[in-house]
């Protein structure tokens, strides 16, 4: 007796399939940070500290600009990589203070 599985669901030999390159978008979770780190460009020595201490790999390196780039949508505040950062080059900040602070509600409780 055989199990028909459809398409959509098959699993290649081994269980082995694609990750995503660079972000899964069913996986955003930082809309309960209350603060995020900001990077000042020119104390940061790329030293890449911050990559390697965030657990939710949040930093990555723009190798056209040369520069760390900080993604928000996997940030959950806790300030590992602003601990970390030997140069001091990362601060924390408020999210209230951006515009686009994810910890707004559109309506009170």
């Amino acid at each position: 007796m055989s199990i028909k599985v459809p398409k959509d669901r098959e699993v290649p030999f081994g269980a082995i399939t694609p990750a995503p390159v660079k972000e899964q978008n069913l996986f955003i979770t930082s809309n309960w940070r209350a603060v995020r780190p900001v990077l000042n460009q020119e104390e940061c020595t790329l030293c890449f500290v911050c990559y390697a201490a965030c657990p939710d790999a949040c930093w990555s390196y723009n190798a056209a600009e040369e520069k760390m780039e900080w993604n928000w949508k996997f940030c959950k505040g806790c300030q590992i990589c602003i601990n970390e950062c030997s140069s001091g080059a990362l601060t924390a900040a408020p999210e209230l203070d951006f515009e686009d602070g994810v910890v707004r509600l559109e309506k009170p409780f």
